[in-house]
């Protein structure tokens, strides 16, 4: 499993509504430029780069330099330590749900049938 801090990051960096966005973004068109999402926003140049810089850096991001532009792409292995958190209560919310489905089958079982009019 990944470190903490890994999945701290991930959702610290995640938690921005704008930055998630700028992420859902990436990942839709497969590649886009600073200039691409400063288009497709109602946020700055230099919002967008800082959005960008904090993806980057939390490893959701990766760039191809082409002549004077960058092209970020998202990086799937940046999500990783989400995913690996998610997968342990994952396990745990399945084992209640089963739980919960034996409880009610079983209350199911123990409730007398219904008297019916004129018994």
């Amino acid at each position: 499993m990944s470190s903490l801090g890994d999945i701290a990051t991930v959702m610290r960096t995640l938690a921005d509504p704008t930055r998630r966005a700028v992420f859902e973004q990436i990942a839709t068109a497969g590649e886009l430029t600073v200039g691409a999402l400063t288009a497709r926003n109602d946020v700055s140049q230099p919002a967008i780069s800082q959005h960008v810089r904090s993806l980057k850096e939390a490893g959701l991001l990766s760039e191809r330099r082409e002549g004077r532009n960058i092209h970020y792409r998202c990086e799937p292995r940046g999500l990783a330590p989400l995913v690996d958190w998610l997968g342990v209560y994952g396990v745990f919310w399945r084992e209640r749900f089963t739980n919960l489905k034996s409880l009610l089958e079983e209350m199911d079982n123990d409730q007398p049938e219904p008297r019916r009019r004129g018994d």
